[in-house]
């Protein structure tokens, strides 16, 4: 049983081996956990944020998206929008804002999960944590585009704009109106959550490769072993 469990999630450290080298595998536990952790606050934390430069609005209007609602000057810019057709926002990303919170968690504990996970079966638990901000913007990007291209045709000013494709990150131009679409600081801490992982996977492989090394060399001198002397000859 103990041999199938290992051939699943990687050999077990021996006890000398963890003595002599605690650091390096500590190391490894803690960044994952950091990881892990920034990336749980992040939920809290706004993800994005859009402001809307108007003849009418010379302070700007600006919205603010976290990974499961949106702050700021919603009903404004929806109202805005309404001429051009575009529907309101609280209408885009509503499965993901439904579901980011446990997504979030359920990837840190993943990420938890790597660090008693001693093979390559490690990198695969992490890539979703890996990959979450890239996710985000691709998936933000997604729906600005679905509201930019389906514009209602029978709004007041639907005939003085083309569809368009407003940028999810950057300066984007739509008839008379500037967008300004930035980062925000949770976003910024699952991208800095994805380099500690990286990093994690670099001390991964240095802490268990030889282990895993060691168990396959292991395992074929059983097996040369345990042939007959007919058959090595």
């Amino acid at each position: 049983m103990a041999s199938d469990m290992e051939k699943l999630i990687g050999p077990r450290v021996p006890a000398d081996e963890l003595k002599a080298h605690r650091a390096r595998y500590l190391t490894l536990t803690l960044i994952f956990a950091a990881a892990a952790i920034l990336l749980v606050i992040s939920m809290f934390l706004p993800y994005w944020s859009l402001t809307l430069h108007a003849p009418q609005y010379p302070q700007g209007l600006t919205v603010t998206a976290y990974v499961n609602h949106l702050e700021g000057d919603v009903s404004e810019i929806d109202g805005l929008n309404h001429y051009i057709g575009m529907r309101k926002l609280d209408e885009a990303a509503q499965f993901e804002k439904q579901v980011s919170l446990y997504g979030i968690i359920g990837v840190a504990l993943l990420m938890l999960a790597a660090v008693f996970v001693h093979n390559g079966w490690a990198a695969l638990l992490v890539l979703p944590a890996l990959g979450l901000p890239v996710f985000f913007i691709l998936d933000l990007q997604f729906w600005l585009a679905n509201f930019g291209q389906n514009l209602d045709p029978t709004a007041p000013l639907s005939s003085s704009v083309k569809p368009f494709v407003p940028p999810a990150l950057g300066t984007g131009k739509i008839a008379q109106f500037l967008t300004e679409a930035v980062p925000e600081i949770g976003l910024w801490l699952a991208i800095v959550a994805s380099g500690l992982i990286l990093v994690g996977l670099y001390f991964h492989r240095r802490a268990y490769k030889p282990l895993a090394d060691a168990q396959k060399q292991a395992a074929r001198a059983v097996s040369a072993a345990a042939q007959p002397a007919s058959d090595r000859s």
